[in-house]
């Protein structure tokens, strides 16, 4: 009997891996062929999905795109076979030989994602055969202070906007003396143009279930939640099933694992609202309110969650910590530079033909990662604008794409990596009407507590649009940037914080654009006029 592997994420499912995942089945009976079909994770190569893998006697050899009326052909050309590179099924134009061969795979340094697309992900036999919970055994054999010790020596920070390390405040968490503690997992992704959260809790949920553990024992909590996308439906039937097979190991409940520690987990729906992404929102949202960003201090980390001691971490920095723990922080720490250790999934969207996720080591430069993985834009026109860190991220041009991707770096120039996503423009992008956009969304997802944000965004929407209309410009060109920097210096978070970064760059880029767009006099015409 073959195996096959056919993803259930997502990305999958819209482009019909259901009625693929039939076709299979349908096929493989109408030929007599035994198949055993495992519903994996993706790999993260998108631009390939649905990715149909094969097992054979030297590996996984992958075929894909495939639709539906790919599959009849594909039992044709005997894909089945188990002897690899079999003529008829190496010579189909879906062929793409071992997986693990694919160069978007192999020139990636997988540390997180290392199981994604390989394991069946609600399988926490599969999970364990390929090395799931050795983090999380010998954290249970060190005290809460070792475990903080190897957070801290590993360099891991907040893999979101504040980029804060995470091992200090696990530290303000440890040192809190209270009876209650909580950990919070934000999965509420919501910048435009990532999905690593999700890939991440579609394909190796059990890598998150063993990260937050480790947190819990590490700053002695005995109650966590994941704070979920509410438009996430299929990371939560995924996320609940593997909470319920770790629960019924005993990697989750009282006792854990044979230990005298207590540690349980459920996931809760988020609101739908983008500034519950904010941890302090998320925590008011957390306990039935409405999302209103808290006032600092106190932090979380000392008053969060019903106003206890509270660790709050997104997904990918919890995703990091098993791997710590199990191979050491030094090793973890190898990779990367400076102060940004560790790797990063660097999610590739927008005008772009190979879209995906791609995890790498701090470090490359935004023109490298695009020039080897992206494949140029969709439209095959000239890259123009690139839009990296979400929504609230600026804008990039590319005398700035040599830039190496690490937090210190991009923050010397006024930008952001956040959860790593990157928008790709073309030249035929209105950078004024992305910059009016930015404003526009903060008026949308504003909560509305602080004046800046609330009443800012309003003001600068109109501002943006005067000067798209030919309105005064100078003057309004100067009365846009004194209201980014009252947003900047006044707001109470991030949301009106960081608006003005793609406000500002795609409006200097603007105005560049219009300069270079105005026809040249000449000195005679000019004394005519």
């Amino acid at each position: 009997m073959t195996t096959i592997y056919l993803p259930r994420d997502t990305t999958t499912l819209s482009l019909d891996g259901e009625e693929v995942a039939l076709q299979l089945q349908t096929q493989a009976a109408n030929t007599n062929t035994p198949i055993n079909l495992v519903r994996n994770g993706s790999r993260g190569m998108f631009f390939l999905e649905p990715l149909v893998e094969v097992q054979t006697d030297r590996g996984r050899i992958a075929f894909g795109p495939v639709t539906p009326a790919d599959v009849a052909s594909l039992f044709a050309a005997d894909f089945t076979n188990p002897v690899f590179g079999s003529e008829s099924a190496s010579n189909h134009p879906l062929y793409l030989g071992l997986t693990e061969e694919i160069p978007y795979l192999k020139q990636q340094q997988r540390l997180s994602f290392a199981r994604a697309g390989v394991i069946d992900p609600t399988d926490i036999d599969d999970y364990m055969a390929h090395d799931g919970f050795v983090g999380l055994a010998k954290s249970l054999q060190i005290t809460d202070q070792q475990i903080v010790d190897e957070i801290k020596a590993s360099g891991l920070r907040g893999r979101g906007g504040a980029a804060f390390p995470t091992g200090i405040k696990w530290q303000t968490v440890l040192d809190c003396d209270s009876e209650q503690k909580y950990i919070v997992c934000n999965a509420d992704e919501g910048d435009s143009g990532t999905f690593a959260d999700r890939l991440l809790m579609e394909a190796d949920p059990f890598a998150l279930i063993e990260g937050i553990t480790i947190a819990a024992l590490a700053v002695g909590a005995n109650q966590g939640y994941i704070y979920l996308r509410s438009e996430y439906p299929q990371a939560l039937i995924i996320l609940n099933e593997a909470i319920a097979t770790a629960y019924s190991r005993n990697f989750l409940g009282d006792n854990l694992c044979g230990s005298p520690h207590h540690f349980h987990l459920e996931v809760r729906l988020g609101a739908g609202a983008y500034i519950c992404g904010e941890e302090t929102s998320l925590l008011e949202s957390l306990e039935g309110k409405r999302g209103l960003v808290r006032s600092k201090p106190p932090l979380p980390a000392i008053e969060g969650l019903f106003g206890q001691p509270t660790v709050v971490n997104n997904v990918l920095s919890f995703a990091a910590v098993p791997h710590i723990l199990a191979d050491g922080a030094q090793k973890y720490a190898d990779y990367g530079q400076g102060r940004s250790k560790g790797t990063l999934p660097f999610q590739i969207a927008g005008n772009i033909k190979q879209g995906g996720l791609v995890e790498l080591a701090f470090g490359t430069t935004l023109k490298d990662l695009l020039d080897e993985f992206g494949a140029g834009t969709a439209s095959n026109r000239p890259m123009h604008s690139i839009q990296v860190g979400g929504p609230l991220g600026a804008y990039l041009t590319p005398e700035q794409w040599d830039t190496p991707l690490d937090y210190e770096a991009f923050s010397a120039m006024g930008a952001v990596l956040g959860h790593g996503g990157i928008v790709v423009f073309d030249d035929s992008v209105d950078l004024a009407e992305q910059a009016q956009f930015s404003m526009e969304f903060c008026v949308e997802e504003s909560c509305g507590k602080c004046t800046p944000c609330r009443i800012g965004s309003v003001r600068g929407t109109e501002v943006i649009e005067k000067i798209r209309n030919q309105q005064n410009i100078e003057a309004n060109y100067e009365l846009l940037d004194d209201l980014c920097e009252t947003m900047i210096d006044m707001s109470l978070c991030a949301m009106g914080g960081m608006t003005p970064f793609p406000v500002q760059s795609a409006m200097r880029s603007y105005k560049k654009q219009q300069l270079n767009q105005q026809p040249k006099t000449s000195a005679v015409n000019r004394e005519v006029c």
